[in-house]
């Protein structure tokens, strides 16, 4: 730890919490239809939603086929992500409509910063150390970042449409290296999901740390913590 030059980190679900969680929202209104889901059920769909979003070729296909913030992309989402719930496909594809309706409407979550984010990013920038943000959005999101009040820590923020590659494409990963003017050996990443975030810059030859503050991922082939205090730890500051 005492190598690295420069921690880059993902946005959503890292520095910024969706606030109730989408896929609680999700399984309360599908288990309010009077449909089973069991925790297995929730665990296994919400690995396969952080799968789904970690530019799998469902997400590239769903991408050619819908546009992709249109209804019928969220509404074609919903199908799959009933399928992975467990429920049959017929059964899924009647459904979906309404689920991605309900969704639609009724989902207004809060974007929640962890209380611990400021204090490590504060004492990360007075070691010197190179701070920047890396998201598979479609489009650049510095306003946001200015929004939560997080832009004075980072020198850079580089979204996967910019430059038509994603995580856990290594080429994302390398982009970030050449922004942040430091090695891939000596650079950090920590996101929470492992199929785009560990596996991606793991694969570029960076160190990866996964933020699993809920257990998703029990037993990941790399370092993890649950908590930005944690990682203040891990790097001894």
């Amino acid at each position: 730890m005492k190598n690295i030059k420069a921690i880059l980190f993902d946005l959503d679900g890292t520095l910024r919490h969706h606030i109730p969680n989408g896929g609680d929202v999700f399984v309360d209104y599908v288990r309010s239809l009077g449909i089973k889901v069991s925790e297995e059920d929730r665990v296994r769909a919400e690995h396969w939603t952080h799968h789904y979003f970690a530019y799998s070729l469902e997400i590239q296909a769903d991408g050619k086929a819908f546009s992709r913030n249109g209804k019928d992309f969220w509404a074609n989402y919903t199908k799959r992500r009933l399928i992975a719930l467990g429920l049959p496909r017929s059964r899924a594809v009647e459904l979906a409509p309404q689920v991605s309706a309900y969704m639609g409407e009724n989902y207004r979550p809060a974007g929640v910063v962890p209380e611990d984010v400021y204090p490590l990013l504060q004492k990360l920038r007075a070691k010197g150390v190179t701070l920047g943000v890396v998201s598979n959005r479609d489009e650049p999101y510095a306003e946001e970042i200015k929004e939560i009040g997080m832009d004075s820590f980072f020198s850079f923020s580089l979204a996967g449409g910019e430059i038509g590659h994603y995580k856990p494409e290594r080429e994302i990963f390398e982009r970030a290296l050449t922004m942040s003017g430091t090695a891939a050996q000596e650079t950090m990443y920590v996101g929470d999901n492992y199929f785009a975030d560990v596996i991606g810059s793991r694969r570029a030859g960076l160190a990866p740390v996964l933020y699993d503050p809920i257990s998703l991922f029990p037993e990941p082939d790399c370092t993890v913590v649950k908590s930005f205090a944690q990682l203040q730890g891990l790097l001894g500051l």
